[in-house]
């Protein structure tokens, strides 16, 4: 292989690598990033359709986007991609066993949808009190 080809493949493998610290980083923002508000009132803008696409994703059963991104990237690589969804494969291993179903889908959805609300009320009743 040509040394110009080996940096090409090791370009789209660094890529690839940030691209899954992007992922982790939204999914972060998604379930947390409602506290950000607390201090910067405008990041709701930015973190209800954040929140409302990470729990549409997981209810809808999606894969998303970034995803399939990351497979190319890695094919480009010379790596394999991988099949299932970035938190079966990332994440869930780390805390579930592995088998992601829908049902365990639906759980997160609702575990952002019921963090985020529980986050916003708080904000809510603050700005009422002041």
């Amino acid at each position: 292989m040509s040394s110009a080809w080996e940096g090409a493949q090791m370009l789209y493998r660094v890529a690839a690598d940030l691209l899954v610290l992007v992922h982790l980083a939204f999914i972060i923002f998604v379930l947390a990033g409602g506290f950000a508000v607390f201090k910067w009132h405008w990041m709701a803008l930015l973190h209800i359709p954040a929140a409302a696409w990470g729990a549409l994703i997981e209810y809808r059963g999606w894969v998303c986007p970034l995803t399939p991104w990351e497979n190319r990237l890695r094919e480009l690589a010379g790596q394999e991609g991988y099949a299932e969804g970035f938190i079966e494969h990332y994440i869930f291993q780390l805390v579930y066993p592995p088998g992601l179903t829908r049902d365990m889908q639906s759980t997160l959805g609702t575990i952002v949808v019921v963090v985020n609300l529980a986050i916003y009320a708080v904000l809510l009743y603050r700005l009422m009190r002041h």
